[in-house]
């Protein structure tokens, strides 16, 4: 609408940076040749955080036999993995499913960017726009069976990161998370971080497709109501525990509960 542009493409390799101060130099170093040669004016000069170019991958398979042990017998193996391959179909058709099942994802991702010292905004941006990269937006991770019947599961995303320049080599914090997961380059961070989504992933569409995700996140609740009440930390698990097993998860029943304990 605004008339014609041209958008020029400058593609680095930053190695174990994330890029984002070199690419934005070299842009800005470029421009005058680039006005000159196509004899328009620079609108912007700046980094995408679509990085299509920096994708990581990663695959799993979880057995029968693993799925049914993590809800402690209550569901069958196979009967588990069909309601996840029907939950993944769900989130394949329609994109205001995709939209919660991606942010599963991103719910692992984030934890580890921030603690890492990388900007999980820049990474969430990328992941959601690469979701929708194709022209619909679909989930970024996908569900099959293997011939034995075990659900397979992968990742393909892009994950921009650094372990050079920026928050990871000044924040104490970030370098702690860095010397844990005793990682040397970017694309080692970026293997563990997909790995940790896809597991993420795997773990809210179990509980979806189980118990419902609503026994997991009442748990949080009860803890944070409980705490809100003013619970000490030996209080907090028992007060919890009572509001969920009556069904009663608010600030009154919390501090009923207190009060009977205390007594």
């Amino acid at each position: 609408k605004r008339g014609k542009m041209i958008a020029v493409q400058l593609l680095v390799n930053v190695g174990d940076a994330m890029g984002a101060n070199a690419i934005n130099t070299m842009l800005e170093r470029i421009t005058g040749t680039i006005e000159e040669v196509s004899g328009g004016e620079h609108i912007a000069r700046i980094i995408s955080n679509l990085a299509i170019y920096r994708r990581t991958q990663a695959k799993t398979i979880w057995t029968k036999e693993k799925l049914e042990a993590s809800t402690k017998g209550e569901m069958n193996g196979e009967e588990l993995i069909e309601r996840i391959l029907d939950l993944y179909e769900l989130a394949v058709a329609t994109p205001f499913r995709a939209a919660t099942h991606n942010k599963g994802i991103m719910n692992g991702i984030d934890a580890v960017v921030i603690a890492t010292g990388n900007d999980f905004r820049a990474i969430e941006a990328g992941a959601h726009a690469f979701a929708g990269y194709e022209g619909e937006y679909s989930p970024l991770t996908k569900y099959y069976k293997d011939k034995d019947g075990n659900l397979v599961g992968e990742i393909d995303i892009p994950l921009a990161l650094g372990l050079v320049g920026g928050a990871v080599k000044v924040h104490p914090l970030a370098q702690l998370g860095v010397k844990i997961l005793g990682i040397k380059k970017a694309n080692g961070l970026a293997s563990i971080i997909a790995s940790v989504g896809l597991a993420q992933n795997l773990a809210a569409l179990r509980a979806i497709a189980s118990t419902g995700i609503q026994t997991g996140h009442m748990k949080l609740h009860a803890k944070n109501i409980a705490s809100q009440a003013g619970a000490t930390e030996d209080e907090i698990s028992v007060v919890a525990q009572k509001m969920i097993e009556s069904k009663d998860v608010s600030q009154i029943s919390a501090e009923n509960i207190l009060k009977e304990l205390r007594q």
